[in-house]
């Protein structure tokens, strides 16, 4: 079948970003719509992203504001809340994911396929939280904070910008 343009697929993208996975299949099930699986018979198929977006939402929290506690200094609660919910907004992590190549790797069901998903801001984020989660769990703390660094550290950048100014 198609295994080896997939592979070469997620290869560039890896390399492109500066990424590497121990374990493919993380990698794989965090680029993997639920609207793929419910069409798939296989049990062992019908691994998907919303356990890892989860996760990856959750890990992805604690490094912004780890980035922005270290990074303000002096920037209060209330400047550092608003910055971090600017920070992981779904508009923001969408950018990333267009900006990574994402789109291109997804894998989606064909309804979804064929309704413009690649498209769609909700997906993009959410299957970035999801490789956020997979990193995390394939390289550690450590490790997927400087990505987190790395792929976030512009949009930091201009949402502590637009806050002193407001």
């Amino acid at each position: 079948g198609d295994q080896v343009p997939r592979l070469q697929l997620l290869q560039s993208f890896l390399s492109r970003n500066g990424l590497s996975f121990r374990d493919p299949d993380l990698l794989e099930a965090s680029l993997t719509h639920r609207s793929c699986v419910s069409e798939q018979s296989s049990p062992s198929s019908r691994v998907h992203n919303e356990r890892l977006e989860f996760l990856g939402d959750a890990v992805l929290g604690l490094a912004a504001a780890h980035l922005l506690y270290s990074a303000s200094g002096e920037g209060s609660e209330g400047d550092m809340s608003r910055i971090k919910s600017q920070v992981v907004s779904e508009p923001t992590l969408a950018g990333i994911a267009l900006d990574m190549g994402m789109p291109e790797v997804l894998k989606l069901g064909r309804g979804e396929e064929l309704s413009g998903g690649r498209k769609k801001q909700a997906i993009l984020a959410d299957a970035l939280e999801a490789l956020i989660g997979a990193f995390f769990l394939d390289s550690g703390w450590e490790e997927t904070e400087k990505l987190v660094q790395r792929l976030f550290s512009s949009s930091i950048r201009s949402a502590s910008s637009t806050m002193t100014k407001d």
